[in-house]
């Protein structure tokens, strides 16, 4: 059965797409911990984020390297953090985060909620300085 990210990528269910490549997609993690919590997933759907083939990490990471750049000029923040958990869904993804301390980071954190406009404005953010 696809992952919930493999459904993303299909089309098969809707996102904040921020960027995409041919090795990943990136969009906003629909529970975020922070303004602008974004995500970078591989299309190839594998659990562990080293299992995948060494091309696809490349894309994987260098995707991630230009959304988190674009991430620092879109988002108020000290900095972008980045983290690799992969329990809650069985697809590796990296996480982008917008940190001001390293208690942002904390996924035992209150998860924020935003209206369909300012999904829409966080993710136009993003895209606009890529």
């Amino acid at each position: 059965m696809a992952s919930i990210f493999t459904k993303i990528i299909n089309g098969e269910i809707p996102c904040h797409k921020v960027a995409e490549t041919d090795f990943a997609i990136s969009f906003l993690d629909i529970r975020p911990l922070k303004r602008g919590h974004t995500l970078v997933v591989p299309k190839e759907e594998v659990d562990k984020l080293f299992d995948l083939p060494k091309a696809d990490y490349d894309g994987v990471m260098d995707l991630a390297y230009r959304v988190g750049a674009a991430m620092e000029k879109a988002i108020d923040c000290k900095r972008i953090g980045v983290a690799v958990l992969g329990l809650e869904v069985p697809h590796a993804h990296v996480h982008l985060i917008p940190i001001d301390s390293e208690k942002d980071l904390n996924f035992g954190n209150p998860r924020l909620e935003f209206t369909d406009e300012e999904w829409e404005s966080i993710a136009n953010e993003i895209k606009a300085a890529l």
